[in-house]
């Protein structure tokens, strides 16, 4: 199977950010050692890119939040819901570029749904 390396590019920047948040999370919330993570964030982190490496809308998505379709199980969203919501506001001293960009594609991907409507 050939896979389209512009989509295989966005699938590895999602993964990456992901695992970024989750490791700052984790560090902080639960005073784990830098690329350590415990056992609940490990666990969300491997769903998390599961999820990523199985997604068909990889082509056309922004981020899941975004996403019209949610494929996590409601637990595991919950749990991604508050590390997003908690590692994001400090992710851009960490990882500026990915923050920026991050950024960027949230608010044309919101400007885009509400053209849509």
């Amino acid at each position: 199977m050939q896979t389209n390396p512009k989509i295989e590019k966005k699938r590895s920047d999602e993964k990456l950010l992901v695992s970024e948040m989750i490791d700052l999370y984790c560090r902080k919330q639960h005073g784990s050692k830098k690329g350590q993570l415990c056992p609940e964030c490990r666990q969300l982190h491997d769903y998390a890119l599961a999820r990523i490496d199985h997604c068909p809308f990889m082509e056309t998505k922004t981020f899941c939040s975004a996403c019209k379709v949610h494929c996590y199980k409601p637990e595991m969203r919950e749990k991604i819901r508050a590390v997003m919501r908690w590692a994001g506001p400090r992710m851009l001293p960490v990882h500026p570029i990915l923050s920026i960009r991050h950024v960027v594609v949230t608010i044309r991907s919101k400007r885009e749904a509400k053209q849509e409507k």
